[in-house]
């Protein structure tokens, strides 16, 4: 990893004209680092609450809030998209210097964000029993269940924002703030979640919904914050009038944002839809199952992190560099990233691996649904690393506008791969089935994924989108 990337003094700043090479590999860490930590604070917050859940309650608590975990998946991959195509988008006019299109882009998509999260939270307040009905949710955690996706679904606006910021914060090469902002949601839910469970400084005791009501707490203290800190540093996306004056929707931006973010968007509910169908198969298992499939979940989301911070990082600099007129520097960052992803993903696959026992027992108490959980962990565990290599390959092309194609591959190894694959093993063999279909799409994304990038993308030219 010996390459070099041109890189901005300050991610406050405009890049200005390039000084010096710096090696690509440290031009990676320092980005990657802080999203790195970024991402594992984003999800220790849920972590942390389905812990106090599972060790303050008890085994159906945790089962409860599980089921709504594809249900907020599926909302977040309009948003997830809406981010991707924002960031390339707000990283290529970065890279090119334009703060002002930079401004231009994030208020766009940040009205979008809300105005999608509204609506969500009104349909998704009204409508929360039929949707843990139709996922077959076990009947003794039913009414839990309920409850704690009314209040996860409107409080969507806010944590729509909150990903849709720290995601444009990225993109202008700024990983730190993203960083403090996650810190603050995770201490704060920390406190409260465990306080509303066992009703400390006078607070009422709220049961499952406790960590629902943590997670709406802490995101309104840590956007509050954010908006602080960014005005305080002058920062380029502060909210203050010059970014206000870009909140509407801008049909010019929307079209380059939809262009990239709406597949991408798409391809994450096709996803949700699918982690749906498979949590609807270890539901058929009863509730232990379902604790154990959020446990793994849980896990498995730790593992991949760097899996997709490398990903992201992959793409921002990519979109800088075709921004600044660097195209030639587009396979010398897929590389570096192949490269981490061995080393990082890899060293987290083999972590778990020695101490899942371990791991999985802080979510979990119950000795038997401990063993199957990690029974049922160590099928599916040594498939992030391939699936990092595919998540490489995606957010490179995608850097480039390139999303059709990745997309298609995508979609097409989660409805012919991964669903059928648990489908047919789970009906063969039981609840070990279901876990066998996410390294079989795995691989073939990986194999797809790079064959595509190699004989196709790799050979055509690359254009900035602004």
């Amino acid at each position: 990893m010996t390459e070099t990337l041109e890189t901005a003094q300050h991610p406050l700043d405009p890049p200005p004209a390039p000084r010096k090479a710096l090696p690509l590999w440290r031009t990676f860490l320092v980005f990657l680092a802080p999203m790195m930590l970024s991402n594992v604070l984003q999800s220790l917050s849920g972590t942390i609450n389905n812990i106090f859940l599972g060790q303050m309650i008890g085994v159906e608590a945790l089962a409860a809030a599980t089921v709504f975990f594809p249900i907020i998946f599926f909302f977040m991959a309009f948003v997830i998209g809406l981010g991707a195509g924002s960031s390339v988008m707000i990283g290529q006019a970065y890279g090119k210097g334009d703060m002002e299109r930079v401004r231009a882009i994030a208020g766009t998509a940040l009205t979008l964000a809300l105005v999608f999260g509204t609506i969500i939270a009104i349909a998704g307040g009204l409508f929360a029993p039929q949707l843990m009905a139709a996922l077959q949710t076990p009947p003794d955690i039913i009414g839990d269940a309920t409850d704690y996706a009314r209040i996860m679904m409107m409080a969507m606006p806010a944590f729509f924002l909150f990903l849709l910021a720290t995601s444009i914060l990225r993109g202008v090469g700024d990983s730190t703030t993203p960083l403090w902002t996650l810190l603050v949601s995770t201490v704060i839910g920390l406190i409260v979640t465990p306080a509303l469970i066992a009703g400390w400084f006078g607070l009422p005791k709220l049961g499952v919904t406790s960590a629902a009501v943590a997670s709406l707490v802490s995101l309104f203290a840590a956007m509050g914050w954010l908006a602080f800190y960014l005005r305080g540093k002058n920062h380029p996306l502060a909210p203050n009038a010059a970014l206000f004056r870009h909140f509407k929707l801008d049909p010019k931006v929307l079209a380059v944002v939809f262009r990239i973010g709406v597949p991408t968007g798409f391809q994450m509910m096709i996803m949700a839809l699918a982690e749906i169908v498979l949590l609807g198969l270890a539901n058929s298992y009863g509730s232990s199952a379902t604790a154990a499939y959020g446990a793994i979940n849980q896990v498995l989301a730790y593992v991949q992190f760097p899996a997709m911070s490398i990903g992201i990082a992959a793409s921002i600099l990519g979109a800088q560099a075709i921004g600044a007129g660097r195209a030639h520097q587009l396979w010398a960052i897929t590389r570096t990233a192949l490269m981490l992803n061995v080393i990082i993903t890899g060293a987290g696959v083999l972590l778990v691996y020695l101490f899942s026992h371990g791991i999985i027992a802080a979510f979990i108490t119950d000795p038997p649904v401990i063993e199957l959980t990690n029974h049922l962990l160590q099928i599916v565990l040594w498939s992030s690393v391939v699936f990092g290599f595919a998540v490489v390959f995606s957010s490179m092309m995608r850097s480039s506008g390139t999303v059709l194609a990745p997309t298609a591959i995508g979609i097409f190894t989660i409805l012919a791969v991964e669903v059928p694959v648990a489908w047919f093993l789970s009906r063969e063999i039981g609840i070990d089935g279901v876990w066998f279909g996410y390294p079989a799409a795995f691989t073939a994304m990986f194999i797809l994924q790079g064959s595509y990038y190699a004989l196709v993308w790799r050979k055509r030219p690359i254009r900035a989108l602004v």
